[in-house]
């Protein structure tokens, strides 16, 4: 590359910074990328090899530049875009600035609104068990993406998927001791984990897969370092907590994760209780009021796991390319 102080800017020197140079471009971060590369923005286009680079092409690369940093929170360079009719010239540090913003590719200074419509049921609203037999409550979650890139990019802009644990109804003697151990999960979040690294979105640390808010319970699993990039076909178990508290310590809830196919994530949750043999004392739960659509809190009092998203902010960016997911929920 020719591009230097009291050098002319040359067709080359603009399409590496825009697209060409390997691991710190404009178009790898903003625009299509490739796996956990990419925003989905509007691509820079190059300059023909005799051609002449403007002021207008030089504005876009310092524009895009400018609103990628400020949507991973990267520092750079400050520098103002030219305008037409003005004498386009070398601007320092482009490349270490690209290369900064291409290492803090996954981190985003803010999120969108969490989004809680799904379809389906996500609640358990009849009882389970009977007498002291061993139970299982199983439910499905489906978050589907309109394409592969939609998915990509919605992660890659810091984008996360968020389960909720609850369960409030009473009536059976184990009741209280399920309300309790239910209510230690807190939230479990996953995230792309995009360039195999912890992401800071909107000032949390997210590290794959993050337990915010919980306490208690023995975390016998916690995917720490798998988001959506190390997930594959067969379901992998991200979350596991089980009961401390004797004698219900084979009680457990566990949360696996499945890259079903390129544009499906699948979640799927287990709450178990295994056979109990105290006298006196029964296992059946209670089931209760649903958790309707569209909610971001658990609302009812069954046994729910809810399914939620955050997405990526779009402030810095012109649009938000990962469109709406869907969620669907089952429960047997």
């Amino acid at each position: 590359m020719t591009y230097s102080s009291g050098g002319l800017i040359q067709a080359t020197d603009y399409n590496g910074f825009a697209a060409n140079t390997s691991g710190a471009n404009v178009n790898d971060i903003w625009a299509t990328g490739a796996t956990d590369k990419g925003y989905g923005q509007t691509a820079l286009g190059t300059v023909s090899a005799a051609g002449t680079v403007t002021a207008s092409q030089w504005a876009g690369l310092v524009n895009n530049i400018s609103s990628m940093a400020s949507h991973t929170g990267t520092s750079i360079t400050a520098r103002s875009a030219p305008t037409a009719g003005q004498t386009i010239g070398i601007l320092a540090a482009l490349n270490t600035d690209l290369t900064n913003i291409t290492n803090n590719r996954g981190n985003a200074v803010a999120s969108g609104t969490e989004y809680g419509t799904f379809s389906g049921t996500t609640s358990k609203t009849t009882a389970t068990g009977s007498g002291q037999s061993a139970w299982t409550i199983t439910f499905t979650h489906t978050v589907t993406f309109a394409s592969a890139n939609a998915l990509r990019y919605f992660f890659n802009a810091g984008g996360i998927v968020r389960l909720k644990y609850g369960k409030s109804s009473t009536g059976t003697d184990i009741d209280p001791d399920w309300n309790t151990f239910v209510g230690l999960c807190g939230s479990i979040n996953l995230t792309g984990r995009v360039n195999g690294a912890a992401q800071t979105i909107a000032s949390t640390s997210y590290t794959g897969t993050t337990r915010i808010g919980g306490t208690g319970g023995t975390q016998t699993t916690l995917a720490t370092t798998t988001g959506w990039y190390n997930l594959t076909g067969s379901p992998t178990t991200i979350f596991q907590l089980n009961n401390a508290t004797s004698p219900y310590t084979g009680e457990y809830i566990r949360t696996t994760a499945t890259a079903t196919s390129g544009t499906v994530l699948t979640l799927v949750t287990t709450w178990v209780q295994p056979p109990f043999s105290s006298a006196g004392t029964t296992v059946d739960i209670s089931g209760g009021t649903a958790t309707s659509s569209p909610s971001t809190t658990i609302t009812g009092t069954a046994p729910t796991t809810l399914v939620t998203y955050i997405p990526p902010s779009s402030t810095y960016l012109t649009a938000a390319a990962w469109g709406t997911p869907t969620i669907a929920a089952s429960v047997a």
